[in-house]
């Protein structure tokens, strides 16, 4: 029978538009995916994963799901043809499916950890996604003991870089196409452009190119590429060109995105521009679509020869080195002196007739470049990018004194309106400010003072002192008198009071400030005056603030560790001093030394498992600068000339940073240090506020046998799992075991630390209470001769536990090593975890393997427990 014959059966393809798989599909260098927003009798989403010919189908009943805490349904349903991934369009009324059906994601897909087939029969496929919406890594959990005619499974979103945690169904409200950019409206009244082909003969193909940075170059950096021939052109349909597109704009983040698929340019500190081109005529539009064509007379002269189409960039004044310089692009336009601007163009939506913007960018690109030719002049300019390293870009820019970097997704398409698919990266603070007052003293301009909009307040965040030239303020302070107001605009917490210096001015005037940062209370520091913006009106201002490292995917090591140092002693590109220092005298039974470097490489190989269990977490560490035997010492805070592998993290009541190692090059910078061993707080991810997992250590007294050690780990996991949560084991590296217990996240409120302390006691109590003669919650030693030391008090806010793959600062090197239940039985040597057998071992086992989804609310064992 074929994989097609349910799928065939039940379609009338003489009623539906609907492929009917006769149509044959080229194979791909990887696997496809697409998934269809279905509006039929119950709005759903149909995952598809291209799988021996077909598409494997689920549909998932409220659409995927960013938050890991989220479990979705999803129901199988029939092998679809590979053609079906370039569907969208209305299936009649009475048609089996009948409904509008939408391109909402497509793009790879790759199993994790075993075959596909595997995953499947096993039902626990592990996969990522690289689409133009979802990314990261997912699972498709099969429900057990169901018992209906379907076969139903749980879509997870894995905790990795893609996670969103909270606003789960946030990026549903995207109801754009990804292949034609139409809304459903559009596409079941039939309306619009037809969707990109992409599984079918025809569809966009990158453009390979490998950027090198030339510092010579300035702003222009040259591209050395070898270029390859392309693919045949896809034909696009021919499309009246608007009069104006509203500009995509870019997610602030802290650093730039790592890994492959990314493009990297230059960001312009200027006004950004849209360009229309149509019969000899440019006209030149602000973002907000505003003419401005006589304001930048000579750019849209320079324009006028170009071919018909819309082109995206960014108008800049250049100050003597060719760098941007804002300030001189105010007083360019105060001035009215703009014949010497730049249009530095990055992209091109619309071109002899045809829409663009369903492109990929390396397409749209290489049209612009094209479109440019010998065109382009001094006053326009083609933005070339880079296609690695990220960070290394990122750090040339700062060198320069440039605003930073925008990374861009090189697949997708150009999509209207803030995407996560066009990040920015700053060398420095910067901010969009609205101006609510300034002030005076003995009659003499001082200072500014600025807000934003946030809900309905209009809120005070700072004074901006510096950055007022003589020629500065004589073009401000007019246009400050001309908007005086009689009383404050602020509203809201911090609102300044009146004052005899301070002049109040209706918030409209729009500036450019640069500054150090934010303070505690949401306050700028050091903010210097780079000029006003007329661009954009006041309303559309509000506090941005980068996204974390843990919504970023993290990037490669900077270039001064990861680029230009390399040899023996350079690990993930972190250069490793005394390489040769014995950290360990011997490791098991080999009797040699563990080094210095053995340490870092042994980071290397583990590092991916690890930091699951360190990322977005503080982590103090245990340095032993002269080996385990000699001095060592407890680092909780970060000290003076930490790595900046390392993210320096502030939490409530402290002033001092902690550490947090989020990224695996980072466990190369503390090997350096010779952090022998990784204390995280036992927090949620970046919610150190949040329990986020509970320990209970089993420490044995001298005389308790392992055994007994052993059966005790097996009865707390018993105890908790009465109480509905789910236990795992490791060892300590020495004569005790650890069981952790993974706890769920809720929407809502969610335990304190207080109450996950009282409860981790109340398991331990109950345990001491029912064998007294074994166990002991009581930590003076006296006490524990011949008893186990149930130790609660890793849970709480500061407290710490060693890391699962750990080293730990005794004697043979021995590691924390997780394991699974079965070996939690007489015989288990926790000893026979070094440094040197664990990284084979790790390869083997499945210990852990469901950590993720094992999580459970504690709000709900603490109800039980009580």
């Amino acid at each position: 029978m074929s994989k097609l014959s349910t799928y065939q059966a039940k379609r009338d393809f003489t009623q539906t538009a609907e492929p009917s798989g006769a149509t044959a599909v080229a194979p791909a260098p990887q696997l496809r995916f697409v998934i269809q927003k279905h509006a039929a009798t119950r709005l759903h989403y149909d995952l598809r994963l291209e799988l021996d010919g077909v598409f494997k189908s689920w549909a998932v009943t409220r659409g995927p799901s960013l938050d890991p805490h989220d479990k979705r349904l999803a129901v199988e349903t029939e092998d679809h043809p590979l053609d079906y991934g370039d569907f969208e369009g209305t299936i009649p009324k009475g048609q089996y499916g009948g409904g509008t059906v939408q391109l909402w994601d497509r793009g790879t897909w790759a199993p994790q950890g075993m075959t596909a087939e595997q995953g499947l029969a096993s039902g626990d496929l592990k996969f990522t996604l690289e689409g133009g919406r979802l990314h990261g890594s997912w699972v498709l959990v099969r429900i057990k003991g169901w018992s209906g005619k379907r076969v139903n499974w749980l879509l997870i979103k894995h905790r990795d870089a893609h996670a969103q945690e909270g606003d789960a169904d946030a990026l549903l409200a995207e109801d754009r196409s990804i292949a034609s950019g139409r809304a459903m409206a559009e596409i079941a009244s039939g309306t619009g452009r037809p969707p990109v082909p992409f599984m079918v003969a025809g569809a966009a193909t990158a453009v390979a190119e490998n950027a090198v940075w030339d510092s010579s170059a300035g702003l222009a950096p040259t591209l050395r590429t070898e270029r390859k021939r392309s693919p045949a052109k896809p034909k696009l349909p021919h499309a009246t060109m608007p009069e104006f597109i509203e500009p995509q704009l870019c997610h602030l983040v802290e650093r730039p995105p790592a890994g492959e698929g990314w493009l990297h340019e230059i960001k312009f500190d200027g006004y950004r521009a849209q360009i229309r081109i149509e019969g000899g005529r440019a006209v030149v539009r602000t973002r907000n679509g505003l003419d401005w064509t006589d304001r930048f007379g000579a750019i849209a002269r320079a324009c006028a020869g170009l071919p018909d189409g819309i082109i995206d960039g960014e108008i800049v004044a250049l100050d003597r080195e060719g760098a941007p310089d804002f300030a001189a692009l105010q007083a360019a336009l105060s001035d009215g002196d703009t014949d010497q601007l730049v249009l530095f163009a990055f992209d091109l939506l619309h071109a002899s007739g045809v829409d663009l913007r369903p492109l990929k960018l390396t397409e749209r690109k290489a049209r612009l470049q094209a479109f440019l030719g010998n065109k382009a002049s001094a006053l326009v300019r083609y933005v070339d990018h880079f296609d690695t390293g990220g960070d290394a870009v990122l750090l040339s820019a700062c060198k320069l004194s440039l605003e930073g970097i925008v990374s861009k997704q090189a697949q997708a398409p150009y999509r209207s309106g803030r995407s996560e698919t066009w990040t920015k990266a700053k060398c420095r603070g910067g901010h969009e400010l609205v101006i609510g007052a300034w002030t005076d003293t003995g009659g003499q301009f001082r200072s500014l003072m600025a807000g934003v909009n946030r809900g309905d307040h209009f809120i005070y965040v700072g004074r901006v002192g510096t950055g007022f030239g003589r020629d500065v303020v004589a073009r401000l302070l007019p246009k400050l008198k001309a908007m005086a107001a009689p009383k404050s605009p602020f509203t809201g917490p911090g609102a300044p009071r009146p004052a005899a210096n301070i002049h109040w001015v209706r918030p409209e005037l729009v500036a450019e400030v640069q500054f150090a940062g934010w303070t505690g209370a949401g306050q700028v520091r050091q903010a210097s005056f780079k000029g006003l913006r007329d661009d954009k009106p006041a309303s559309e201002i509000v506090a941005e603030t980068p996204a974390p490292a843990a919504q970023t995917p993290i990037a490669a090591p900077a270039p001064h560790q990861a680029v230009t140092k390399t040899g023996p002693s350079v690990v993930m590109g972190v250069p490793i001093s005394h390489p040769d220092k014995a950290m360990w005298p011997q490791a098991g039974e080999d009797g040699r030394p563990v080094t210095k470097l053995d340490l870092a490489r042994y980071y290397e190989a583990v590092g991916p498992w690890l930091l699951r269990h360190l990322k977005g977490r503080p982590c103090s560490i245990i340095r032993a600068p002269d080996g385990f035997a000699g001095p060592s010492f407890f680092q909780r805070h970060a000290m003076p000339g930490s790595s900046n592998l390392l993210e320096l993290v502030t939490v409530s009541g402290d002033r001092k940073p902690y550490l947090e190692i989020d990224r695996v090059e980072g466990l190369a910078a503390v090997a350096q240090t010779a952090a022998l061993e990784l204390h995280p707080w036992n927090c949620d991810p970046f919610h150190p506020d949040i329990p986020g997992r509970l320990v209970f250590d089993l420490d044995p007294g001298p005389d308790v046998a392992f055994t007994t050690v052993i059966e005790a780990a097996r009865e707390v996991r018993d105890r908790l799992a009465a109480l509905g949560l789910i236990g795992f084991c490791k060892t300590t590296g020495g004569k005790g075991l650890h069981v952790v217990t993974p706890l769920a996240r809720s929407a809502g409120a969610n335990p304190s630390w207080a109450e996950a302390k009282a409860f981790a006691q109340g398991v331990c109590k109950a345990m001491a209470d029912a064998a007294p003669d074994r166990y002991v919650i009581n930590m003076a030693k006296k006490l524990r001769t011949g008893r186990i030391f149930l130790d609660y008090l890793r849970n709480d806010r500061l407290a710490t536990a060693v890391a699962p793959l750990s080293p730990r600062a005794r004697p043979g090197a021995t590691v924390s090593m997780p394991v699974t239940w079965a070996q939690v039985k007489a015989g288990l040597d926790a000893q026979c975890y070094t440094l040197r057998t664990v990284p084979g071992l790790l390869a083997k086992t499945k210990a852990w393997a469901d950590y993720c989804e094992s999580e459970r609310p504690l709000a709900d064992a603490i109800k039980r427990l009580s």
